[in-house]
């Protein structure tokens, strides 16, 4: 009943259960991790147009897809048309799906008008949504968050001018600038946007187990559903919201034997694609999140901060999954 194939423009995706992307950790490894869970599509990290326009070696990296993690979507951000224009004839030539992002708080992106700054600018944000599809190949999603804060609220307005320039989805946060990612999310602005237009709405904030998946489909009638930070160290969550949304059915995984193959397994993805000091110290965020609410987890934790080798941290996670 909820779960179903999703078409966006000409693409379409087995399901509608999404991962979101977020800054700093939907890499390429965490994004193959996830992809062997079942969400119908993996997002990057936003990408900045102005990088892309400077040929920024970072953002080069961010943009990197590979064929296992198909369909995916790239998502940029800016506001400068002519880095729009760009970045947009780049990517388009190996994204699946081009996302705009609207919706992120970070004051080094907002400060630059971008991200969730142009809720505050929407003759700017048309202008940039115009750009993105006039020169894309591939369908154009929009993601976006209720408004700036509690006196500018235009997720509606928003969403009516986006489907007007031709985006083939909408993905609503429903919080404001102001909120972050604190309070509740408001169930009932995502529903209001999701009536308001007649392409795919996407909802996203707060989906954290099967029951609120549930309760997100059922109060506001929306053709998807987006998993952000509850996937971190949590990559089962696909696999579990999508039989329970299909059967009724709750699953007990994973085991710890099934969590220690797949930390390894990211361990490994992340030390071949960015070598291996950096990428021991970019997992120990990844390695908290694994283990959170495991017996004796925060002396662990403590301890794998510690340690700047593959070889160590593989053998104090053998060392301590053998305690549990």
């Amino acid at each position: 009943m909820y779960i179903h194939t999703l078409k966006i423009g000409n693409v379409e995706l087995k399901n509608n259960v999404i991962l979101a992307p977020m800054a700093g950790i939907t890499d390429l490894p965490f994004r193959v991790i996830a992809k062997k869970f079942g969400p119908g599509m993996v997002c990057t990290e936003m990408a900045s147009t102005k990088a892309i326009f400077y040929n920024d070696y970072k953002t080069q990296k961010i943009m990197k897809v590979e064929k296992e993690e198909k369909p995916v979507s790239v998502q940029l951000f800016g506001s400068d048309l002519k880095a729009i224009e760009y970045a947009t004839k780049k990517v388009t030539q190996f994204a699946d799906i081009i996302d705009i992002n609207m919706g992120c708080p970070a004051p080094k992106v907002t400060k630059g008008g971008d991200g969730s700054k142009l809720l505050l600018n929407l003759p700017q944000a048309e202008q940039v949504i115009k750009t993105v599809v006039q020169n894309s190949t591939v369908p154009v999603t929009l993601k976006f968050r209720k408004g700036w804060d509690s006196k500018n609220i235009v997720a509606c307005e928003l969403a009516q001018i986006a489907e007007k320039e031709g985006i083939s989805m909408l993905t609503i946060h429903g919080r404001t600038r102001d909120e972050y990612y604190s309070g509740m999310v408001d169930k009932d602005i995502i529903k209001k946007v999701k009536q308001s237009v007649n392409i795919p709405v996407v909802a996203s904030g707060d989906i954290i187990d099967e029951e609120s998946a549930k309760e997100m489909f059922e109060y506001t009638g929306v053709d998807g559903i987006m998993i952000g930070r509850a996937a971190i160290g949590n990559p089962w969550i696909f696999t579990k919201i999508i039989h329970y949304l299909k059967t009724g059915e709750k699953l007990n995984i994973p085991t710890n034997k099934e969590r220690l193959k797949i930390i390894k397994e990211h361990i490994n993805l992340a030390v071949e694609e960015k070598g291996e000091e950096v990428a021991i110290k970019e997992m120990r965020k990844h390695l908290a999140c694994y283990t959170k609410n495991l017996k004796n987890s925060a002396a662990f934790r403590n301890n794998i901060n510690k340690i700047e080798t593959k070889q160590e941290v593989i053998e104090a996670l053998e060392e301590y999954f053998k305690t549990l």
